[in-house]
């Protein structure tokens, strides 16, 4: 134990450390940022003082705070103030909906709605602009799919956007054309989307950070400010659930500055990872000339950017997810990759030699097979080291693999909200688009983790809701899809330290963070009750009480 009077003392806790040493205890003592002591009731009293704060938990949980490995910060803060479609199902309900929205703001240029299903209208009835147009005519109208990989606006939005009648928006992306001649209304992928985001009231900065990786060109003071005032709102809204560290999957230096002024004038109510964004049209150099600076300008235990973030592929949904064989029920078409193998081989061996960890989502096989192909080629290269590069969703992987994660070291980062039949999410058109034959190689959450493979866990936030208490029920609950598939859940353990001890393991900081011991980082999470208590369906009716961030209270009810 360390010694010293203790500003905060947890007691009558059941305390998940998470930490192999000493898993279980009852209270933990905390002094300025670090945490002294753990242990029995009895030896951590023994801290207070007449200025000490003393906590009951009341037998809950207490565990270390919650690391989100996979989110967008930006992107989620704005959508806290938009429409939500979570659950809404056919056209009077979405009618409804979009129309009393639109009502109560009366004033934004741009009306955006966020988490409409892809069958929102039915299985066999796509969403078109006309749909759109019987609900909201005259003002342009956006509504994205939980995943953002598709969204579909209406004939005011495509038209004040300038792509009513369609544009080139490159490989892996489509402006989906209708029989008429012009856009149909369904946008695939983000550089098909972004001129309809750019009309919002943010300009679509929120999204820069995944479809360019650049910065705006230009911004006002005003600007600049709002956005900043959504980033802290979305901070403090992470500092509600628990979350006490976040890994951002998208990113520029516009975000990282804005990041830096809100630490800088008071501090961030949770710790942030934020990459450097590479995309196919950028120039190798770039690893050297903005990503490896990046790291040593933004590197402390409160803001770092100490990785690379790329894209290979899109989703199954739209059809922009690559795989080695043909979609199940689209023969001939397999998707295609955003990069060719060539160029992406010798991008991630420039990142790997300049020691950086790379991050890359994958949903096809296709897709993974060919960032494990590059982070093997890269190794080769460079000569092995303790990278811990990252596969990004891995929903489908080939039998052969699975291995390889585990020979080559990479890490799996994955989220229980995103299997079909998951967080409200239907079994269709998934199931279909994949086929039957891939449905065993799904969400291999199990498989991977019985070889050996370090798995993280996180929700991609905002395609799924950000409540770690939610993601975790949804972990223990997936049901398979099909009688006689492997039950891929992991135990609640495991779920747990996928949440912490390995998501700060992930980021190189699992010697200060991710459990709760002696002389390690204070960030702690007390719930409202004991989550080995209760039935797996119940787990997200315990919330947080108390967030800690660096020993200060980040949020407590």
């Amino acid at each position: 134990m360390t010694q010293g009077p203790a500003d905060l003392i947890i007691h009558n806790a059941k305390i998940l450390s998470m930490d192999d040493a000493q898993p279980r205890a009852e209270a933990l003592a905390l002094g300025r940022n670090r945490i002294l002591a753990v242990g029995t009731n009895a030896d951590i009293l023994k801290f207070a003082r007449a200025s000490t704060r003393l906590v009951d938990a009341r037998g809950a949980t207490v565990l270390p705070g919650f690391n989100e490995s996979h989110m967008h910060i930006f992107g989620g803060s704005v959508g806290l103030t938009e429409l939500s479609l979570f659950g809404v199902q056919g056209f009077d309900d979405l009618a409804n909906a979009v129309r009393n929205y639109a009502t109560s703001k009366p004033g934004l240029a741009l009306l955006v709605a966020q988490q409409a299903d892809y069958a929102i209208l039915g299985r066999n009835e796509p969403v078109t602009r006309h749909h759109l147009d019987r609900i909201l005519p005259n003002r342009p109208f956006l509504m994205y799919a939980p995943d953002h990989h598709t969204a579909w606006a209406n004939t005011a939005a495509l038209r004040e956007a300038g792509i009513l009648g369609g544009r080139d928006v490159g490989v892996g992306n489509e402006i989906v054309m209708g029989l008429d001649g012009l856009a149909s209304g369904e946008l695939k992928e983000a550089n098909a989307i972004s001129p309809v985001a750019r009309l919002s009231q943010t300009g679509g900065r929120e999204s820069l950070g995944v479809v360019t990786g650049g910065d705006p060109d230009f911004v006002t003071p005003e600007e600049r400010q709002t956005d900043i005032a959504v980033i802290r709102e979305g901070l403090d809204y992470c500092a509600s659930l628990g979350i006490t560290s976040i890994q951002n999957m998208d990113g520029n230096l516009y975000q990282l500055e804005m990041l830096e002024e809100i630490e800088r004038a008071g501090g961030m109510p949770t710790r942030i990872r934020v990459p450097f964004h590479m995309k196919n049209f950028m120039a190798l150099s770039e690893l050297e000339e903005k990503a490896a600076p990046w790291r040593n300008r933004f590197n402390t235990d409160r803001l770092r950017s100490d990785f690379v973030k790329m894209f290979v592929d899109g989703v199954a949904e739209s059809g922009t997810a690559y795989y080695m064989e043909d979609y199940a029920d689209e023969p001939g078409w397999r998707g295609e990759p955003l990069f060719t193998r060539d160029h992406f081989n010798k991008i991630v061996a420039v990142a790997d030699r300049l020691s950086l960890q790379i991050a890359v989502h994958a949903i096809g096989d296709g897709a993974v097979h060919m960032v494990l192909n590059g982070y093997q080629a890269a190794s080769e290269a460079n000569g092995q080291r303790d990278s811990r590069h990252r596969v990004e969703h891995i929903e489908t992987a080939l039998p052969t693999d699975f291995r390889r994660f585990a020979e080559l070291g990479v890490v799996a980062s994955m989220q229980p909200t995103h299997p079909p039949g998951s967080a409200g999410l239907p079994l269709e058109p998934y199931l279909s688009r994949i086929g039957e034959q891939r449905w065993q190689h799904a969400f291999a959450w199990r498989t991977l983790a019985d070889l050996g493979v370090k798995i993280v866990f996180a929700t991609d936030w905002p395609v799924s809701p950000l409540d770690p208490m939610y993601c975790i029920q949804c972990a223990m609950t997936r049901e398979i899809w099909k009688e006689g598939l492997p039950d891929e859940r992991l135990s609640l353990m495991e779920t747990l330290a996928a949440y912490t001890r390995t998501s700060a393991w992930v980021e190189f900081m699992e010697d200060r963070k991710g459990v709760l011991k002696p002389g390690f980082l204070a960030d702690v999470v007390v719930l409202s009750g004991d989550i080995e208590a209760v039935a797996f369906d119940q787990i997200s009716t315990l919330r947080p009480v108390m967030t800690i961030c660096d020993g200060r209270v980040t949020y407590e009810t």
